[in-house]
């Protein structure tokens, strides 16, 4: 990483990421998944046809048994290789909060699949008592932010905590705490920021127009998320994949100022303004009072393609560090990672336990350094 002081130092790489626990089941995807299927992964929905688009959406799920079938060879020694790249934050803890020092913490948390657990039915993805606990620890001591695709309003009622800040909609909607957090800077300001208003009826429109188009194929969901629209395919069966696909594009066809991205297991619709989650990130340590600040340290943890906009944002920067939640082995712009798991259901759990785990660290190591005699 250019001009980064926060991260672990060489030879070691500057980014970190999660290794396969010792003596856990198999996972139900062999890693890492082949680089073809991973660059078919990260290219925009609107960029691709035909096949394609059944390519894009069986690569975005990591336990297809025919992704499966592919890594054959070599998969020990490439996800060694990996491991040593992309140590574990949890393993390198003390690096991380060295790098703090005379620096104060700012937190940016993903919600699905960082703290809670993906499922197949996006309304149920409940966070636990214990993981609220740990943020609601985690907010005490340092400012904090939810930044997700959903609806802000939606997210907040998974996480029931109002004193943090909320960044719904990747970023088009944020909202601070009605009570500016005691560890911002003075000239911090009241946050509530919609860059992408002027696309509401629009997107109301989409959303409409998709659950009556895509009502026909079972197991396809359309969910509102005011300033994006998702249709997650996660319970449809593959044969009806592309049939999907096409559906979703026709309707865009006439809303040329809105475009379709795909995450995982779900397409995409948001408005074509230059906004995501990198730039929440930057409006949010504005908003806090930290926009051009060397005292300040951000850390985001994110599991989805989505959240590499906020990676690349902290690169860019050479300040703050990034963790990425993952099952497997992928190619990141984290500047720091913490460990994962294999992808079995056991495991799954307890990936999640390790975000819990390092946010529970961090809190404890801010108690520790406030009543540590300075010498």
């Amino acid at each position: 990483m250019t001009k980064q002081s926060v991260v672990v130092p060489a030879p070691e790489a500057a980014t970190a990421a999660a290794m396969m626990p010792p003596n856990t089941a198999a996972p139900l995807l062999p890693y890492p998944p082949p680089r073809a299927v991973r660059k078919r992964y990260q290219q925009k929905i609107d960029h691709v046809a035909g096949s394609c688009w059944v390519d894009s959406m069986r690569a975005s799920s990591p336990t297809h048994a025919k992704a499966a079938a592919a890594l054959a060879a070599g998969v020990d020694d490439e996800h060694a290789a990996w491991v040593v790249k992309h140590p574990s934050a949890l393993d390198k803890f003390d690096q991380v909060v060295a790098a703090s020092k005379g620096k104060q913490i700012v937190v940016f948390l993903d919600y699905d699949g960082t703290l809670s657990p993906i499922v197949d039915d996006p309304d149920a993805a409940y966070m636990s008592d214990t993981m609220r606990r740990a943020v609601r620890s985690v907010a005490k001591h340092f400012p904090t932010a939810i930044v997700s695709g959903r609806c802000r309003d939606k997210v907040f009622q998974f996480v029931k905590l109002a004193e943090l800040y909320y960044a719904g909609s990747h970023g088009m909607d944020i909202k601070g705490p009605a009570k500016a957090s005691r560890h911002t800077k003075a000239k911090a300001k009241r946050v509530l920021f919609q860059p992408a208003s002027e696309f509401l009826p629009m997107i109301q429109q989409v959303h409409e127009s998709l659950l009556e188009k895509t009502k026909c194929i079972p197991g396809a969901k359309v969910e509102n998320n005011k300033f994006c629209v998702s249709v997650h395919f996660r319970c449809v069966d593959e044969k009806s994949w592309s049939t999907l696909a096409n559906m979703v594009k026709s309707v865009l066809k006439d809303y040329p100022k809105l475009k379709l991205t795909q995450g995982r297991m779900v397409f995409e619709v948001r408005p074509t303004i230059k906004w995501d989650k990198g730039k929440a990130l930057e409006f949010l340590l504005e908003s806090l009072g930290f926009a051009d600040c060397s005292d300040v340290l951000p850390v985001y943890i994110g599991d989805d393609r989505t959240d590499e906009d906020a990676f690349k944002v902290l690169r860019k920067r050479g300040q703050g560090i990034g963790i990425l939640v993952s099952k497997y082995p992928k190619d990141t712009n984290a500047p720091l990672l913490p460990p994962l798991a294999a992808a079995t259901l056991t495991s799954l759990a307890r990936f999640l336990l390790q975000v819990m785990e390092f946010l529970l660290r961090l809190v404890e190591w801010e108690r520790l350094t406030k009543f540590r005699p300075k010498w």
